[in-house]
């Protein structure tokens, strides 16, 4: 391969746009949103510091690109570094590190001092290329940052731990290797293997090629290029280089002055950045169809039914039918025996359960739930959580079964307010126009069968002190009834018969005021179904396939 198609290789074969840049990571922004409180917080953090970093390095200087020289000890990084820059400004050592913390040699100083704050790069550790000498000669590098890491693999903790921390800002990399350390497993397997997505902003040189002979060169090169290979970087630009002698700096320099003309280093390094966080976030979402927030409707009528169970529906309706009865007996019995009703109380009534529509209706006295009824909730929970998380991937499972129980205490609660409002909206407390038009007619008998009996007791007061009978007209002639033995035995024999011939109608109408009170129960039960366990399972589904959407336009 020739130096120019070498060189050519520096210069991004696929430009990246700002616009679909920004798009991207306004997606990766969007799916850390919907995938927030769902997936471990430790999972969307390199999301997150992608999107934190990008933000940070597009409101910094886009005039200027961030170029690292990253090597182990005695690789030579830093000789390159003041060869490049021309001057001696990072210390030169072989055997142990002597870079403690980056250098960093600026090619146009204006706007730098930000984007090198961001960089933590130490003020006394600063250094502007700009002279009256040679300005022609540098000015197609105006706009370099060139920075000397600290050694990878240096026995200082804190060393290592600044380069991987720089290793994530800069806008490309120029890895510094040398003849002795090249395939060194540490450089492979730590760092290069990790750049298989930042290829773009990846470069390998192999220093102090001036030690060696050509044809050795040339076999350390084809043998470098088939370790990067393994890496996954086989297409990134690999050549050789020296500080003195032989082959020298111009293929770096020139790739150099080609990245820092063409300004798109930083796009890519952050283009890559979210494909690298993609590609992380991948298995958290499966390929495939709009996810429907549905639950099936036969698991949630389950989970109603052990609800109503659980909260005594059953009890609320045959207590609600019994009630029916209790009070139609009062309205439409012997007005005579009717204050006797009047001293017990109804059923429901019995279960603190008001039949008047109530804003805040009081707590019932309904049996606490059994065991059994405790676990059938329980199962239809899971069962609901278990059919809406179906095909879903870790660890989304995980959080519809906790969306399903996230208000499991409010539950109890939520039931007996609904049984007692419930209760309250079935009308029971309103008396029909039937048990109106069958109370006055037991008033009328009452008050025939009165008028006899004072007729009666008037006519024994008479007939005690002597004075003339007032029996008044006999029924069906003299000798017949008289006619206060009529309305008396008349009075109460209708009233009688007038119980007795309504009493199918109102248990009728008590069966069809439980079927009504088992229905608004059911209905009212199933909306609490909805709004603790089923809603919650539905805003988690909502959530993953938001989170599937935006991490699919973020790829």
């Amino acid at each position: 391969m020739s130096i120019v198609e070498r060189v050519k290789q520096l210069v991004p074969r696929q430009p990246v746009n700002a616009d679909r840049l920004a798009a991207r990571v306004e997606a990766l922004q969007r799916f850390v949103a919907a995938a927030e409180g769902h997936v471990p917080e430790e999972q969307l953090v390199p999301a997150r510091t992608v999107i934190d970093r990008a933000g940070e390095r597009l409101a910094l200087s886009r005039a200027h690109t961030v170029i690292a020289l990253a090597g182990a000890t005695g690789s030579g990084k830093s000789s390159l570094f003041n060869a490049v820059s021309g001057f001696q400004l990072s210390r030169v050592g072989v055997r142990r590190p002597t870079t403690g913390v980056a250098h960093a040699c600026v090619w146009g100083q204006e706007g730098a001092g930000p984007l090198l704050d961001w960089l933590g790069v130490p003020p006394n550790r600063r250094f502007t290329r700009e002279s009256a000498l040679d300005g022609d000669d540098q000015a197609a590098l105006r706009g370099l940052v060139l920075l000397d890491l600290p050694d990878f693999d240096s026995v200082e903790e804190r060393h290592r731990i600044e380069v991987d921390r720089l290793l994530r800002l800069v806008d490309l990399v120029v890895w510094v290797l040398d003849p002795q350390k090249y395939a060194d497993r540490v450089v492979h397997e730590r760092y290069l293997n990790q750049f298989q997505r930042h290829r773009d902003i990846t470069v390998v040189v192999l220093n102090q090629a001036d030690r060696l002979t050509r044809a050795d060169a040339e076999r350390i090169i084809e043998d470098l290029r088939r370790l990067l290979d393994a890496d996954g970087l086989g297409e990134v630009p690999t050549f050789a280089t020296s500080a003195k002698g032989q082959p020298g700096l111009a293929r770096l320099r020139t790739g150099l002055e080609r990245t820092v003309a063409a300004r798109l280093a930083a796009l890519l390094r952050l283009d890559a950045d979210v494909t690298d966080a993609v590609a992380g976030l991948q298995p958290l979402v499966a390929s495939g169809a709009k996810v429907s927030p549905e639950v099936p409707p036969e698991t949630v009528d389950r989970l109603a039914r052990a609800l109503s169970d659980a909260a005594g529906a059953p009890i609320v309706a045959a207590a609600t039918e019994r009630t029916y009865r209790h009070r139609a007996a009062g309205s439409l019995g012997w007005p005579v025996l009717r204050w006797a009703r009047r001293l017990r109380p109804d059923p429901l009534r019995r279960l603190h359960l008001d039949t008047k529509p109530a804003p805040r209706p009081d707590a019932t006295s309904l049996p606490e739930s059994t065991a059994a009824q405790k676990a059938a909730v329980t199962l239809a929970s899971r069962e609901v959580a278990a059919a809406a998380a179906k095909g879903l991937p870790e660890p989304w499972p995980a959080a519809v079964s906790a969306a399903a129980r996230s208000r499991v205490d409010d539950v109890p609660d939520a039931l007996d307010v609904a049984v007692a409002t419930t209760t309250g909206e079935l009308g029971l407390a309103r008396r029909p126009m039937w048990w109106r038009l069958v109370g006055a007619l037991q008033w009328l008998g009452a008050a025939a069968a009165l008028a006899g009996l004072v007729w009666l007791a008037v006519r024994a007061v008479f007939a005690f002190l002597g004075l003339p009978d007032i029996s008044g007209p006999a029924l069906g002639g003299s000798g017949g009834l008289p006619l206060a033995t009529v309305l008396l035995a008349g009075g109460l024999l209708f009233g009688a018969l007038l119980a007795v011939v309504v009493r199918p109608f109102a248990a009728v109408a008590a069966r069809r005021a439980r079927a009504r009170a088992e229905r608004r129960l059911r209905e009212s039960i199933a909306a609490v179904a909805v709004t603790h366990i089923v809603e919650p399972v539905q805003d988690v589904l909502r959530s993953y396939d938001d989170a599937r959407e935006a991490l699919a336009a973020a790829a």
